[in-house]
């Protein structure tokens, strides 16, 4: 079956930063003698930082800057395998129950104090009070100590086979080290201070809310000295200065662009990669894999029945939704039989054999089948983010094709956002469907995918329950052998195909542009997550 890898996996680029420019670039920025061009990297991103910690929110602008300034105790590799990154060693025993880790020697914090097991253990706790991979190691009875100032350990009641996967985990809530006092604060509430040890330090005297953030080089920061590969390696930048300037009209971003204003635009919308290809000056990259997201309500007619939601997904044709969302062919995948994203390591086509072409007539039957008896699909279409509402609109003319009742309801994207958490029928207030995206990190694995991680009692809007795919994620997240874990994994989509908890309309690659006289793009392993790969 035919389909196009998009080159996000291999050389898995930019996920996500934050700038501006414009009017506000000039006044914005200092005199062109106070600063030297060549030494200063300035971007424009997808958004503008409001929340300094990255335990706090999965936002991916908050993620990102917790990759400029923090460090993680392993990083995935070019090939998504775990290696260390603030781990010197580290050794397993009792079939994977018993672990020591010893830092490497050196690390300091940005103000020059040392980093600790204790600053270890304190930012692990606090990861895995919030993350999804963090609670399933508590569950698994994970136990956490101080053996010395330069190692801790980790004991296990039950099989883990994904310890060192979930300390490299990439998106989400990262596994950031922060100075224990700051990671023994309340997670109800963002941290405001930023401490880490990482390789650029926040300019917080520069910071200028919806315009612009500024970091340093950190002349704390200890860098490895294996070569940079992925997320892991040496971190050690080339650019004494970043600045993040946030510039929400794209015309804006573009022109300053081609003026030379910026050097790297993160995200280009589909309509200007095309032109930005004609221009000499300028090079388009993919910036990582996304997956759509078609995300039903489960605890409603009609689709808490799994024979409904097989219905729907009978007439998905993945090639229309990722066409109607506007990226050329070669930024598209024609076909993914996966939930995990194809060209991941974990990419299986398990279960999907009915689903692999969209049949209308055959979704028209199960409809008939399912007893579905004409009520209301209240569809959520957001006005004012281009690429979901084409998808959403996608989505009204596959619902119609296969005879369901559609009320669209067209609002921007925050109303939504309040809206998808109301539990109340869609008659009453709720709603029944909106479709949504989410970067590769967000996707590749039962554990990181939000909608296949989802347990029954989950708070996700959506509720899928599942209680035999719950079972399923248990024993894929127990199993520590390669091949058990394959089939686990395997055995895991078969069900989520069966069960439905949400439908996948399609994998695309966005589009980054950057000035052709930067160097290190085609390095870039993780795209803006590894901006210490770039010089001019």
């Amino acid at each position: 079956m035919k389909r196009r890898i998009p080159a996000a996996w291999s050389r898995v680029a930019a996920l996500s930063v934050g700038v501006v420019l414009g009017a506000a670039l000039a006044a914005a920025s200092p005199p062109a003698n106070a600063q030297d061009k060549s030494k200063t990297l300035r971007i424009v991103a997808h958004a503008d930082v409001k929340i300094l910690d990255p335990s706090f929110t999965t936002a991916y602008i908050t993620r990102n800057f917790g990759y400029m300034v923090y460090d993680m105790l392993f990083g995935l590799d070019a090939k998504g395998e775990p290696q260390p990154q603030m781990v010197d060693k580290y050794s397993s025993a009792n079939d994977g129950k018993e672990w020591r880790f010893s830092l490497r020697p050196g690390l300091k914090f940005s103000d020059g104090t040392p980093v600790k097991a204790g600053d270890a253990v304190a930012s692990i706790q606090r990861w895995a009070s919030r993350d999804s991979v963090g609670r399933a190691m508590t569950a698994a009875g994970a136990e956490w100590k101080v053996v010395d100032d330069a190692s801790f350990s980790l004991t296990l009641k039950e099989p883990f086979g994904l310890v060192l996967h979930a300390l490299a985990k990439p998106s989400g809530f990262p596994l950031v080290v922060m100075p224990e006092r700051l990671a023994k604060m309340p997670t109800t509430s963002p941290l405001n201070e930023v401490l880490g040890s990482g390789p650029f330090v926040f300019k917080r005297d520069e910071w200028v809310p919806g315009n612009k953030v500024v970091f340093l080089r950190n002349p704390e920061y200890v860098a490895r000295s294996e070569p940079a590969s992925g997320l892991a390696g040496s971190k050690k930048p080339v650019f004494d200065r970043v600045e993040w300037l946030y510039l929400p009209d794209a015309n804006s971003a573009i022109a300053a662009l081609r003026n030379g204003e910026v050097d790297f635009v993160e995200q280009v919308p589909p309509d200007y990669i095309a032109p930005l290809r004609g221009d000499p000056n300028v090079v388009i990259g993919a910036s990582g894999s996304y997956q759509g997201f078609m995300v039903m309500n489960h605890l409603h007619p009609p689709f808490d029945n799994q024979k409904v939601r097989q219905a729907l997904l009978q007439a998905v044709s993945q090639a229309r939704f990722v066409a109607g969302m506007g990226y050329p062919e070669d930024m598209r995948v024609d076909y993914c039989p996966t939930y995990f994203i194809c060209g991941s390591p974990n990419e299986t086509d398990a279960g999907s054999e009915p689903y692999r072409k969209a049949d209308v007539a055959k979704a028209k039957k199960l409809l008939a089948e399912s007893g579905y008896k004409g009520e209301k699909v209240v569809l959520l279409v957001p006005t004012d983010v281009t690429y979901l509402n084409a998808e959403a609109l996608v989505a009204a003319q596959t619902l119609r094709s296969v005879g369901f009742n559609v009320d669209m309801n067209n609002m921007d994207w925050a109303s939504i956002g309040a809206r998808r958490a109301k539990k109340d029928a869609p008659e009453a207030g709720g709603w029944s469907m909106y479709l949504t995206v989410a970067g590769e990190f967000d996707v590749d694995s039962p554990i990181t995918n939000a909608y296949l991680s989802a347990a029954c009692g989950n708070t996700l809007p959506g509720w899928p329950c599942d209680k035999e795919l719950d079972e399923l994620r248990t024993a894929w997240l127990r199993e520590s052998d390669p091949a058990k874990r394959r089939q686990a994994l395997d055995a895991f989509q078969r069900r989520a195909y069966e069960a439905v908890p949400y439908i996948n309309v399609g994998q695309y690659s966005a589009a980054f542009a950057a000035r052709k006289d930067l160097k290190g793009i085609d390095r870039m392993g993780r795209g803006l997550l590894t901006v210490w790969m770039l010089s001019k």
